[in-house]
C-alpha cells in the first residue's frame, strides 16, 4: 500500500472500513472503547513530585504559565453524527460558524484590491486592504499570490478556489522566522476565523541549503492559530514549511515544567480535509490548547530540516505540550517518524485527554507513539500530566527504519510513561520479508500503567521478537490488560512479558501460523 502526497484524505473513512472489515457500527465500537477505558481508568489525581527540582530557566518560564489539570471541566465525550464519531462540543462550534456567516458584512474579491495571482507580484498590501478590520469574507481566485505575511483579524473568512487552484506563497525575501498565515493578535487573542479551499506554500526553497529551516518556538509555519477561540481550517494544503504545516497553539510555547502550561491557548478549533508534506518538524501540531478536532486529513514525507540530521522527530500529527481534549477522526500519515505522536518535552506538561477514531499509518517509523520525555526511567519523576488516551480503529501498515531518526526501531505502537490508555479494534500489518531485527511490534514500557489492548489483530511481522511486549523491571509497565488478540503469521511470541511482572493480564490470545497477503 502506498499513500502519496496527493492522496485524498476524504477517502480515509472508506479505506479504513475496507481494511478493518469490522462488523460493528461506529457507535457500537465507541461504546466498547469507552467501557474498556472506564475499566482501566484511575480516578484519583496524580501525586505531586517531590524528587523533581526545577532549574532557573523552568522557574522563569513557570512565572508565565498556569496550572495544568488533566480533568475536563465540561466532561465532554463523543457523539455519533451520521456514521462518524465527533466531540460532543461540535454542534456548538457549528453554531459559531453560522454566527460568523451572519456577522460578515463585506464580501470581497482580493483582486479588486490589486492582488495579482502571477506568482511574482507582491500582493501583501492588497490582502491587508481586503481584510481590513475583519467582519469580512475574502475570496481569492485561482492563481499564486505572493505575500510577506498575512494576519487575520477576528470575524474573518478567507476562501480560495480549491487546494490546487489557489496558492498563497511566502515572499522570497521573507525571513526564516516568518509565519505565512496567522491570526492578528497572539496576546489579546482572536476569534471566529476560518481558512478554506486553498493552498499555502512557505517557500522553503528561498533558504537554499540552510541546515535548519526554523527559528524556534511557534515561528516558521504555514498556518498558526495562537490564542484563537472558534477557528476552522477546511480543505487547505500546506507545503514545505520550515517548522509545521499547521500549528494550533498558545501565545508562546512554555517550558515551565510538568504540571504547568502556557497561557493564551487556542480553544474550539476544527481542521478538516487538510494535508501537507515537506514539513521541517510536524504536519499538524497542537500546543497548550483545548478542544481541538482534526478529521479526514493526511500528512507525509517531512523534510525534517528543523532538526539535526539523523535526529528528526518529524510526525504527521503531533499532540504536544500542554494540549488537552483533542479528537482525531479518520486521518492518515505516511513515511514520517511518527504517524500520531501524543507527547511532551521533559520541561512541559504532557498532552492529555485524547480520543482517536480511525487512523491509517503507512511506512511511518513509529505509527502510534505515546510518551512523556524525561519521565520514563526509574530515577525520573512520575508524570503529572500523561493521562487518558482512548483509541479505536488504528491501522499500521509496514512500519520501517528511517534515516530521519537513525537507530529508531520500527514499531506499530509504543506507550511510554502514559497512564489510563485503552486501544481497541486495531490492525497492525507487517511485511513478512522485512528485517525488523528482532524488535517487538508493539511495546508497553517505561512506567506506562493501566493500559488495555483489546480486540486487535497483528499479522506479518515474521522477523519481530514479539507482537506485543510488556517491559518489566524498575521502569517497566504496570497493570496491563491484553485480551482478544489474533496473531497471524507473525512473531514467534504473540505476547512477551518482562521479568518480575505480576500485574499483566493476558486473555484469549490466538496464534495462527499462516499469513496470507
Amino acid at each position: 500500500m502506498q499513500l502519496s502526497k496527493y492522496h485524498d484524505p476524504a477517502k480515509n473513512k472508506e479505506l479504513l472500513a475496507a481494511i478493518l472489515n469490522d462488523s460493528l457500527s461506529i457507535g457500537e465500537t465507541t461504546k466498547e472503547t469507552q467501557e474498556l477505558f472506564r475499566q482501566i481508568k484511575q480516578e484519583e489525581a496524580p501525586e505531586q513530585n517531590t524528587i523533581y527540582k526545577k532549574n532557573w530557566l523552568e522557574r522563569l518560564w513557570s512565572l508565565l504559565a498556569e496550572d495544568h489539570s488533566i480533568e475536563d471541566p465540561h466532561h465532554y465525550s463523543e457523539r455519533v453524527e451520521g456514521d462518524d464519531i465527533v466531540p460532543e462540543w461540535k454542534p456548538g462550534l457549528d453554531r459559531q460558524y453560522e454566527e460568523l456567516e451572519t456577522v460578515m458584512v463585506r464580501r470581497v474579491n482580493v483582486e479588486d484590491f490589486g492582488a495579482v495571482g502571477d506568482g511574482a507580484t507582491d500582493c501583501t498590501a492588497a490582502f491587508r486592504k481586503a481584510l481590513g478590520n475583519g467582519r469580512v469574507d475574502v475570496f481569492v481566485p485561482a492563481g499564486v499570490y505572493v505575500v510577506r505575511k498575512l494576519e487575520l483579524p477576528s470575524w474573518t473568512r478567507i476562501t480560495g478556489a480549491g487546494k490546487g487552484a489557489t496558492v498563497i506563497k511566502l515572499h522570497g525575501h521573507a525571513p526564516k522566522r516568518q509565519r505565512l498565515l496567522a491570526n492578528q493578535n497572539f496576546v489579546k487573542g482572536n476569534h471566529h476565523i476560518s481558512v478554506e479551499n486553498l493552498g499555502l506554500d512557505w517557500n522553503v526553497e528561498r533558504l537554499g541549503d540552510a541546515a535548519n529551516t526554523s527559528a524556534g518556538n511557534n515561528f516558521s509555519s504555514c498556518l498558526t492559530f495562537a490564542n484563537v477561540t472558534y477557528g476552522w481550517v477546511k480543505q487547505v494544503a500546506a507545503v514545505n514549511p520550515g517548522l509545521h504545516c499547521f500549528d494550533i497553539s498558545s501565545t508562546i510555547y512554555n517550558y515551565g515544567g510538568d504540571g504547568r502550561r502556557a497561557r493564551g491557548g487556542s480553544r474550539y478549533v476544527w481542521l478538516d480535509q487538510v494535508n501537507g508534506y515537506g514539513f521541517g518538524d510536524d504536519g499538524i501540531t497542537t500546543h497548550h490548547s483545548d478542544y481541538i478536532f482534526i478529521s479526514n486529513s493526511h500528512f507525509c514525507d517531512p523534510s525534517g530540516r528543523s532538526h539535526k540530521k539523523g535526529f528528526s522527530n518529524s510526525n504527521g500529527i503531533e499532540i504536544d505540550d500542554g494540549s488537552r481534549f483533542v479528537w482525531l477522526l479518520n486521518n492518515s500519515t505516511a513515511r514520517c517518524f511518527g504517524g500520531v505522536e501524543i507527547k511532551a518535552h521533559a520541561t512541559s506538561s504532557a498532552a492529555t485527554g485524547v480520543f482517536i477514531s480511525g487512523h491509517l499509518s503507512v511506512n511511518d517509523n513509529r505509527a502510534f507513539n505515546f510518551r512523556h520525555i524525561g519521565h520514563h526511567l526509574a530515577e525520573d519523576p512520575q508524570s503529572l500530566s500523561a493521562f487518558n488516551i482512548a483509541a479505536q480503529r488504528l491501522v499500521s501498515v509496514a512500519p520501517v527504519f528511517t534515516d530521519m531518526y537513525a537507530g529508531s526501531a520500527p514499531r506499530a505502537l509504543v506507550v511510554s510513561g502514559f497512564k489510563n490508555v485503552a486501544i481497541n479494534r486495531f490492525l497492525f500489518i507487517g511485511d513478512p520479508d522485512y528485517d525488523y531485527q528482532g524488535n517487538p511490534v508493539a511495546a508497553i514500557q517505561y512506567k506506562a500503567a493501566r493500559v488495555s489492548l483489546a480486540n486487535g489483530r497483528v499479522a506479518g511481522f515474521k522477523k519481530s521478537s514479539a507482537d506485543i511486549y510488556v517491559a518489566g523491571g524498575k521502569q517497566g509497565a504496570d497493570r496491563v490488560v491484553i485480551q482478544n488478540i489474533r496473531c497471524i503469521g507473525s512473531a514467534e511470541k504473540p505476547v512477551k512479558i518482562g521479568k518480575g511482572h505480576t500485574s499483566v493480564v493476558v486473555e484469549n490470545v490466538e496464534r495462527e501460523k499462516v499469513y496470507r497477503t
